[in-house]
């Protein structure tokens, strides 16, 4: 068994003042994410308006399919026009660690 995470920080758009507001730039992004048949929620600056950090994961029997499930991710939050992608974090662990 192998799980794979991604951490993605975004920048939001500066119209973002309030917390309603970040939820209506975050709650698509997330949404978007969970077709791919991942878990994943809003992990971190919570309570800054303007950033974001969303938390991926996925569980598989190999390797190779986490990889294409967390490029699939990654590829879905980058293309996003309504936030900034600033850095991603990723990890794959195995039954060896």
């Amino acid at each position: 068994m192998y799980t794979g995470t991604l951490l993605f920080d975004l920048l939001l758009p500066s119209d973002s003042r309030s917390l309603k507001a970040k939820r209506s730039y975050i709650r698509p992004i997330v949404a978007a994410l969970r077709r791919y048949e991942v878990s994943v929620a809003e992990v971190g600056s919570l309570d800054l308006h303007g950033r974001a950090e969303i938390g991926v994961a996925v569980v598989a029997a190999d390797t190779g399919h986490i990889r294409e499930v967390l490029d699939a991710c990654e590829r879905e939050v980058a293309a996003r026009p309504e936030a900034e992608l600033l850095s991603v974090r990723r990890r794959v662990h195995g039954d060896d660690e």
